[in-house]
């Protein structure tokens, strides 16, 4: 989940999103034209519904990996051609944001993108990027965009180390630089000042009802280092059940999930449950 990967040719934008700079294609920016006017038609009353409209006008869009990872410094990335399942999220939300907030501008877009994806909102350089979801969640539930329900789910707490850039170094280029490392290391040193709070995978099914579409799920692995291995939106089906729609890598698209959710995850060796954030933006 945190490794990206770039296709498109890129343009660098005269814009500023907190003196940095804005990386974005021409056909990314027609692309936001035409989908915030396309969505402005078609937004719903219940926040969560809106997420899922919006999400759901990502469909089929291809999965790229390491689209984040541009240039030789961290710079805010807007492509709408290729994502990942954190992308997804988080352009899915600015789009959910804006519209529940009434903005339609591409600079509002860019703003809320960053302040979505970085640490306190504000983007300085690839250490402040929100690498790890669980602190995603808990710096987005800071600013009060998003609140952490596992616990209310019945949640458990694991007592678990999320180290794995601080000790996978060689995988991420962008910690060849020492300051950058220092930094990563000492997010993880805060991440571990807390507990891992998550729904167990056996308890999924007996809380899904409590689960409304457009909440963010996020699934938690037991592999060393990581708290989560991928991400989607909360979806409920015709068939009553809870499904995840979400940037897929095993099918290369954005999709719903054919099986519902509970059904999804026991087919992932690693996952041990999930974490569910419920977007509130009351900060907005």
């Amino acid at each position: 989940m945190m490794k990206y990967k770039t296709f498109l040719p890129i343009l660098f934008l005269g814009l500023m999103a907190s003196a940095q700079q804005i990386t974005c294609s021409p056909k990314d920016k027609s692309l936001f034209e035409d989908k915030i006017a396309a969505l402005q038609k078609t937004q719903a009353s219940f926040l969560g519904d809106t997420i899922v409209a919006v999400g759901k006008s990502f469909l089929d869009t291809p999965y790229v990996e390491k689209t984040l990872e541009v240039g030789e410094t961290e710079s805010l990335v807007v492509n709408l051609q290729g994502l990942d399942c954190t992308t997804f999220v988080e352009n899915v939300f600015a789009f959910g944001t804006m519209l529940k907030s009434k903005q339609s501008s591409f600079e509002d877009f860019t703003k809320t993108l960053e302040t979505i994806r970085y640490r306190d909102g504000d983007l300085k350089g690839y250490p402040s990027r929100l690498h790890y979801f669980t602190e995603w969640i808990r710096n987005n539930e800071k600013k009060g965009l998003v609140k952490d329900i596992t616990s209310d789910l019945g949640g458990v707490e694991l007592n678990k180390p999320i180290n794995f850039m601080g000790t996978h170094r060689s995988l991420y280029p962008f910690l060849s630089n020492d300051t950058n490392f220092a930094i990563i290391q000492q997010a993880e040193k805060e991440l571990a000042k807390e507990n891992l709070c998550y729904l167990p995978q056996d308890q999924v099914e007996s809380n899904e009802q409590q689960i409304q579409s457009g909440d963010i799920i996020a699934l938690a692995t037991s592999i060393k280092g990581l708290d989560v291995t991928h991400t989607g939106i909360a979806i409920h089906q015709p068939d009553g059940r809870l499904h995840l729609l979400h940037a897929s890598s095993k099918n290369g698209k954005v999709e719903i999930t054919q099986e519902p959710l509970v059904d999804y995850l026991k087919n992932i060796k690693s996952n041990i449950g999930i974490i569910v954030a419920r977007p509130v933006l009351l900060s907005f």
